[in-house]
């Protein structure tokens, strides 16, 4: 990869959302096999083998990097099929695996000695010393940081980390330390560190009353819609409650936003960031697309003139038209804490 240039990493929950990233100017794409082995388990994402080797056959035709995403915490009863997804990888040849869990690192990195690793956002390490424990230990040669560091912070850690760092640069914002949330664990019984879903298809009810249209996870009502409001899809941490004595609803833990560092891109590039991710795997591929094709002209422009860089109008507007909300932020990365 040239030194000088941020990787376009690009989600691809299915063949198509694979096309539509690689087609509209993706360096690498990141993708799962089916099951609880990724973070994002539900219904109809995901590849199986064969999908896979005409997934990878389709990106390198066109020249780009396929990562394996194997990022939840296996349990037990998993272990061997959480091995086996390690082995495909490596036999099909993709360019890296993302992997959080320890046990699965020392496996890969144990059986399949040229199998480039990744450390996935769901390790949350944030710190250089956790790093580099992982590339010292197991060979890590890039990790994905969680979405809780101030600018400040990013860059200490590029300073004194001995692998790659690769950011979030857009998508859906998580305000918790990704790999420790609980909730959806509490309320369902399956924890999105194992399972692969935060709120799991299985405990997601929609129900029609005279308030309006409820959101309820496993019987915890999450959110009430009233007729021809948008109702997103129930994750609790994005759900409006009440609060004390009051008798409104509110966004009481976080208001449905995106994260979009469509302003600060060439910052990120000078403090030394070597990857910007695009969340979405669960994301059709007309929003993989749009998103892929957005950035790829922000990330050129960028990288051709970082000390002129200002985003375009047009490009703001396509990314805030896809957005949670259809509101922004820079989430922690614009904070002033250290």
């Amino acid at each position: 990869m040239n030194p000088d240039r941020m990787e376009l990493v690009c989600p691809a929950g299915g063949f198509p959302a694979l096309r539509a990233a690689v087609d509209n100017g993706a360096d690498a794409v990141y993708l799962s096999l089916r099951g609880e082995t990724n973070a994002r388990n539900f219904p109809g994402l995901n590849f199986d083998r064969k999908a896979l080797q005409k997934g990878i056959a389709y990106a390198r035709g066109k020249g780009v990097k396929v990562y394996m995403a194997l990022n939840t915490y296996p349990q037990p009863d998993i272990w061997t099929a959480a091995t086996q997804a390690v082995d495909v990888a490596a036999e099909e040849g993709v360019n890296a695996v993302i992997l959080a869990d320890m046990g699965l690192l020392r496996y890969a990195a144990d059986t399949h000695k040229d199998l480039t690793l990744h450390l996935s956002v769901q390790g949350s390490a944030t710190t250089a010393d956790a790093l580099n424990f992982y590339h010292e230990r197991y060979g890590v040669v890039r990790a994905v940081l969680p979405r809780v560091l101030s600018m400040p912070q990013v860059a200490q850690v590029i300073e004194r980390a001995r692998l790659d760092i690769e950011v979030f640069g857009f998508g859906s914002l998580c305000v918790m330390v990704e790999g420790r949330c609980m909730l959806s664990s509490y309320a369902t019984g399956d924890s999105p560190n194992t399972k692969g879903a935060c709120s799991p298809a299985h405990a997601v009810r929609w129900i029609e009353t005279g308030r309006g249209r409820e959101a309820r996870l496993n019987g915890v009502l999450i959110d009430t819609f009233k007729p021809g409001e948008s109702a997103g899809y129930p994750v609790i941490c994005k759900g409006r409650y009440q609060v004390g004595s009051c008798d409104d609803t509110i966004y009481a833990i976080e208001e449905p936003t995106s994260l979009s560092t469509l302003d600060i891109l060439a910052d990120l590039l000078k403090i030394g960031v070597k990857a910007i991710k695009l969340e979405g795997r669960q994301r059709s591929p007309a929003y993989v697309g749009q998103a892929t094709r957005v950035m790829r002209q922000a990330l050129d422009a960028c990288h051709a003139n970082p000390d002129a860089y200002t985003p375009r109008p047009e490009w703001a507007s396509q990314l805030a038209g896809m957005s949670e909300g259809r509101t922004q932020t820079l989430g922690a990365l614009h904070r002033a804490w250290q």
